[in-house]
């Protein structure tokens, strides 16, 4: 009995002390500040994404900027709504229910992807 005592205490103080690690200096490796990182390979081109709609574009002013257009795609989009009453007497104004949407203008929104 007095073994097991001894040889639990024995390996809790192992457990403990083989718990309890230093904490070892990790160097981050430095960077060379003298390079130019236009000639790294490794060098990382800043991207954007950027929408226009409906007859909207500024794509100008981001090529005017130095950015470079990587990918561009159009899909269709409802630039306005309208609304109209479903029937003779109907109030839109006090009856939601009876009021009708329907796209008013069809146009198109452009999604560039842009590098620089």
């Amino acid at each position: 009995m007095e073994l097991i005592k001894k040889s639990s205490s024995i390996f809790l103080i192992l457990f403990l002390i083989t718990s309890c690690k230093t904490s070892l200096n990790k160097e981050k490796p430095a960077i060379n500040s003298d390079e130019d990182p236009k000639k790294n390979k490794n060098f990382e081109k800043k991207r954007i994404k950027i929408k226009f709609s409906c007859e909207d574009d500024g794509i100008s002013e981001y090529l005017d900027d130095g950015w470079v257009v990587v990918k561009e795609n159009s899909q269709e989009k409802i630039c306005t709504w309208t609304s109209f009453p479903a029937t003779k007497d109907c109030d839109m104004e006090k009856d939601k229910g009876c009021k009708i949407t329907k796209p008013d203008k069809v146009g198109e929104e452009k999604i560039y992807l842009l590098e620089k």
